[in-house]
């Protein structure tokens, strides 16, 4: 393991991407004929390929009347991506007004008409478009003046665009450009309304394509057409080949305009840059002499959100205003959204209070960010009635309003609760989404409920949805929770299979699934092959890695990570400092896990919920009662929320101790409170029983999980097993063997391991060694304490011959025992 973090964790330079443009000689070119606009694929290839299985390029084909077949683009185009509607932002330009003519002349509105019309057939073009500009004799300029005919163009160009017949305009475009006595009359304001229709369409690879074959022609390409190319990109959610072209038009000498930094802004938060590399940019915005406007704080505000940045954000919040801007309603809510990300209920009111003080009446994106930041922080029923305040004033609550309320009851362990908000959702018409879904295959996964999970994944299709990134990344998440490490793999591949490729998110998501499979190596292999890709970390990412880490007690590579984000890599939140806990437990280094301690109860690191339910998690873990009582207290004297997984752990550890009246009141306290006990509270429970005289209650709560749907594990049985077995019930240890077999589980080392000591300890020897060949036969290796606890037993009972028989035998019991075995048993046997 130790070898694998030798790979350095940031790459010093990602690969050199391809080059935006062909390097070929403008000025020595001399073509015969003047080639198609899309006669070659696109130069610009993303950066980002699925790292299992590339997907083809498909080439593009032309016509001198291209049809959508034609412009057809690459895989990459036609991917269907899950798109949210970003605050403020309108793809109409004219705001649900109807189409202006746009200085079009009679002619001109004449023209537009007969090419929309249903009716029109394409072989006719050339002469409407001749008649449209004055000649039928070739040289169409005289009588008109160019301005005019300009203007007729682009305004022929944008009204086909609004009425979505983005080929016919780009039929326009080339019939012009094909002609030499009309070619100087085109311009970059037409050439950025093309390359934007096929970006909306999603065909940006034709767009780019265009873009080239017109700069090989000899096209003086502005900051106009570059930033149409780089939004295209963005909203299509191709964010390095964004910046590709803006690294090429700075290369260029074509100077950025405001819009262009306010796209690449956004694409910086997209992409999760640091915020030292978000903030260089937005100074280089400055020092070349472009002001920000509203639009670049508002931008950089929603870049705040990603790494849960607020206090960056109300910092830019402030320089907007000392700037003599006047925050608007989509200032407010991009704001509210960072603090319900970052968990901050509290600030996210006062932004509510200030947005009202001004005037701005809250919209439903405004509480339902209010409702995000309470559900996240666990404050549930606050959050249940700002949703009732939201339908008071008047606002229905919409898909996003019952999703996140339903993944806040779910997140808590409230099951009931998730599915009351399910069912209130249906009853009041409104349909579910796929975030929706994606939540109830969480909730059913983390539960253990896999009929349930893969029937909901079913349902997806059956309801008209259709499943997206986030549904294959949670089932993902779900099967790396329960060490399922073969389902992660084929869940990746049909993944693959239904043409997703791999992006951060993703990349994140098999860190951590991996990770928690116990499969260490693969994580980090798929963490490399990240930064190989190009694929720059956010926080997410570095969290995950730090997940992995700590599951294997590596607290030292965990702080050499830690001090890399606080370098300006990455500013850490409370689930880095909560992984820092996890490694200095799993470390065995109790003195750092206090000093961490010390420094969220004295408000040096920020006392944030996750971070006191990390410690109750970790001092219970290593079964440090007082300190696991100390964090549990003082949760509940702040009034933090608590969850299942704070209340499992005390459960954990007051039934190791036999506190029987402590696990009372915190399981009153759970059904009081409605937090439905999971498959973990139940195997703490039959452990705290197993070990008691009440022996016989462990089955009952074996049966007991059984009746509420809840699966067992391995644990589960070997617990039952542990209690009949201690107790001399042999017989119903076995009865219980059985069932676990019939249920579909393998029985593990420890569930033999128990029948061997149990024989072995009753003098029954002839049976013990049975079990061993048994567990043999059937794949499972014995280990140390099976026979230890035959030669311990040989001992106890004064028959150290029969010990010694019994190892010289251990070859023909187990042909595959080493040497080195045989010689520990012997050595133990001396010394007893």
């Amino acid at each position: 393991m130790a070898d694998k973090l030798a790979l350095p964790l940031v790459l010093p330079n990602p690969p050199p991407p391809k080059p935006f443009f062909q390097a070929q000689d403008h000025q020595s070119q001399t073509p015969t004929h003047r080639p198609p606009l899309l006669s070659s694929p696109s130069p610009l290839s993303p950066l980002l390929q699925d790292f299992l299985s590339p997907q083809p390029q498909q080439k593009l084909t032309s016509n001198p009347t291209p049809t959508h077949q034609n412009l057809q683009t690459p895989i990459q185009d036609s991917f269907i991506r899950r798109t949210r509607r970003r605050i403020g932002k309108y793809r109409d330009d004219n705001k649900g007004k109807p189409w202006s003519h746009y200085r079009l002349s009679p002619q001109g509105e004449k023209a537009l008409q007969t090419l929309i019309d249903p009716q029109f057939e394409v072989g006719k073009i050339d002469e409407i478009l001749l008649n449209l500009l004055g000649s039928c004799n070739g040289n169409v300029t005289k009588g008109a003046e160019e301005e005019s005919i300009a203007f007729n163009i682009l305004g022929l160009v944008k009204g086909l665009g609004y009425y979505k017949k983005c080929d016919l305009a780009f039929s326009v475009f080339e019939w012009v450009w094909n002609r030499d006595d009309l070619k100087h009359l085109l311009n970059n304001s037409v050439l950025a309304v093309i390359i934007s229709m096929l970006g909306k369409e999603g065909r940006v690879s034709a767009a780019a394509s265009l873009l080239h074959n017109l700069h090989i022609d000899g096209f003086g390409i502005d900051a106009y057409a570059y930033t149409s190319l780089i939004t295209a990109f963005a909203i299509n959610g191709r964010y390095r080949d964004a910046l590709m072209v803006f690294k090429k038009m700075e290369e260029e000498g074509c100077k950025p305009t405001l819009i262009t930094y306010n796209v690449i802004l956004n694409v910086y938060g997209k992409m999760g840059m640091p915020w030292n590399r978000i903030m260089g940019l937005y100074e280089g915005m400055k020092n070349s002499g472009i002001s920000p406007d509203t639009y670049t704080f508002n931008t950089l505000i929603t870049c705040c959100r990603r790494g849960s940045l607020y206090l960056e954000a109300k910092g830019i919040f402030e320089q907007m205003k000392l700037a003599g801007f006047v925050p608007d309603k989509v200032t407010y809510n991009a704001l509210l959204d960072v603090y319900g990300k970052s968990r901050r209920p509290k600030e996210a009111m006062e932004v509510l209070w200030e947005m009202e003080s001004n005037g701005f009446s809250p919209s439903i994106v405004t509480y339902n960010s209010l409702i995000s930041a309470y559900a996240r922080y666990g404050l549930l029923e606050e959050a249940m009635k700002l949703k009732e305040k939201m339908m008071e004033k008047g606002m229905k609550p919409d898909v996003f309003t019952y999703t996140t309320l339903l993944s806040g009851f779910e997140k808590a362990g409230k099951d009931e609760s998730a599915m009351m908000v399910f069912d209130d959702m249906r009853g009041a018409g409104c349909n579910p989404n796929i975030c929706t879904y994606n939540a109830l295959i969480k909730m059913y996964g983390n539960r253990g409920k896999f009929t349930e999970m893969m029937k909901i994944f079913d349902d997806i299709k059956a309801c008209g949805c259709t499943p997206d990134v986030v549904t294959w990344n949670t089932l993902l998440a779900v099967f790396g929770q329960n060490g399922m490490d073969s389902e992660v793999s084929g869940v990746f591949k049909e993944m693959k299979r239904a043409g997703f490729v791999a992006e951060r998110d993703t990349f994140n998501t098999l860190i951590g699934a991996y990770s928690r499979c116990g499969c260490f190596d693969q994580a980090m292999a798929v963490y490399k092959r990240m930064l190989e890709a190009g694929v720059t970390p956010d926080l997410s990412t570095y969290n995950a890695v730090l997940a992995a880490l700590a599951r294997g007690g590596l607290w030292e590579q965990s702080e050499k990570l830690l001090a890399e984000m606080k370098d300006g890599r990455c500013k850490p939140n409370e689930l880095t400092y909560s992984c820092l806990l996890h490694a200095y437990a799993n470390g065995k280094e109790v003195e750092k896990m206090h000093a961490v301690a010390e420094e969220i109860y004295s408000g040096l690191i920020e006392p944030h919920p996750v971070l006191f339910k990390t410690l109750v998690l970790v001092y219970s873990k290593s079964d440090l009662l007082m300190e696991t009582e100390t964090a549990f207290l003082e949760m509940r004297r702040k009034g933090l929320p608590l969850d299942i997984a704070t209340l499992n752990s005390m459960v954990s550890i007051y039934g190791r101790r036999q506190l029987v009246s402590k696990v009372n009141e915190i399981m009153n306290f759970m059904n009081e409170s409605g937090f439905a006990p999971t498959l973990t509270t139940y195997n703490s429970l039959m452990y705290m029983y197993s070990r008691s005289r009440n022996y016989e209650k462990s089955e009952e709560t074996l049966r007991d999980l059984l009746k509420r749907g809840v699966k067992p594990d391995v644990i589960s049985y070997n617990t039952v097993i542990y209690a009949y077995c201690r107790n001399g019930r042999i017989r119903d240890a076995s009865r219980i063997f059985m069932e676990m077999r019939e249920s579909g589980l393998l029985p593990d080392v420890i569930t033999y391991n128990t029948f061997v000591a149990t024989y072995a300890a009753d003098a029954m020897f002839v049976e013990a060694v049975d079990v061993v060949c048994y567990m043999i036969k059937h794949g499972c290796k014995p280990n140390y304490s099976t026979y230890n606890s035959i030669i311990d037993s040989y001992c106890k009972l004064g028959r150290r011959d029969e010990a010694v028989t019994f190892i010289e035998n251990l070859q023909k019991l187990n042909p595959h025992i080493s040497k080195e075995e045989e010689c520990r048993l012997s050595k133990r046997l001396m010394k007893k």
